[in-house]
């Protein structure tokens, strides 16, 4: 395994690690994951559309309708219409505001707290290259996902 290859498996484990973090704490807290993570995504304060959640956030359209779903009959999500009338907007009630700062408030003093340790050795400039990577990587992978499939594979019906 050469220098690269190595680098690039330190970063996918840190990676893992960090979304391992959050689902356990997020069963600790009693929720999915990925409710964790539409409540994170809706608790700045904007109104967001599922799809755009699914878009930004990588969750299945399925998954994230399943959440809303749930979070609006508990009360902690108002859908509202969108100016085009297609698809609808997603809004944190004030129970559902009262309901993410319960739920993470500790994930906001962790990530405070491990930003402040981060930082004060690295710099924030590991956020950029960490976005960059992000991209990159992201872009990469789309354009080869399908290439290296021969056509007389099982996997030949994934495609």
């Amino acid at each position: 395994m050469d220098q690269t290859e190595r680098a690039i498996r330190r970063l996918m484990l840190a990676t893992e690690k960090i979304d391992g973090a959050y689902y356990l704490f997020a069963r600790r807290r009693g929720a999915k994951e990925n409710e964790l993570t539409l409540l994170w995504a809706l608790d700045d304060g904007q109104i967001h559309s599922q799809r755009q959640i699914c878009h930004d956030w990588l969750i299945p359209k399925t998954t994230v309708n399943t959440n809303v779903k749930e979070l609006a009959a508990a009360g902690y999500l108002e859908l509202l219409p969108a100016a085009d009338g297609r698809e609808k907007q997603i809004a944190l009630t004030p129970s559902g505001r009262a309901y993410a700062a319960r739920v993470l408030r500790g994930i906001y003093a962790a990530e405070r707290s491990a930003m402040r340790q981060t930082v004060q050795t690295f710099s924030e400039e590991f956020i950029g290259a960490m976005e960059a990577f992000a991209d990159h990587l992201c872009a990469e992978l789309g354009q080869r996902a399908e290439q290296d499939l021969p056509d007389d594979t099982e996997d030949a019906h994934l495609r």
